[in-house]
């Protein structure tokens, strides 16, 4: 899936409309105001193939010059599962969000990836830091 129409469900699992949810934080005209919707907006770009939204929400202190995501489809994203968050609300700096992301490459077995991630709010917009694999300690 590289394409979402406004009415789809959004691919973060929220239950809620594409464009309701994390179509306006991908495609520019809002901005996640909580670390947990940059995370579910982060999960919906890769199951979208939107390397741009990727690359322009991680903070520049760790951001990879590309991500290579070819939007072939050998990736098939399953779900996205929030553990839970630590921070990362409207008057925070700062803030963690432990999530489970499940996916199958290639028609193989699915995989799954449990990170806590970590995530700065500078300027009024959070960015992706950097996650500890694992889920690691919150």
């Amino acid at each position: 899936m590289t394409r979402a129409s406004v009415a789809d469900p959004c691919p973060c699992g929220s239950g809620r409309a594409y464009d309701k949810c994390c179509g306006d934080f991908i495609d520019g005209t809002g901005i996640a105001v909580r670390a947990e919707q940059l995370m579910r907006s982060r999960y919906t770009a890769f199951v979208l193939s939107r390397e741009h939204y990727l690359l322009s929400s991680w903070h520049p202190s760790t951001r990879p010059a590309t991500l290579g995501l070819n939007g072939t489809g050998a990736v098939k994203w399953l779900g996205l599962k929030i553990v839970g968050c630590e921070a990362g609300g409207e008057d925070d700096s700062e803030g963690r969000v432990e999530f489970v992301a499940r996916f199958r490459e290639g028609g193989g077995r699915a995989t799954r990836i449990h990170e806590n991630s970590r995530f700065v709010r500078e300027g009024g917009h959070w960015f992706y830091v950097d996650g500890e694999i694992g889920g690691g300690k919150r």
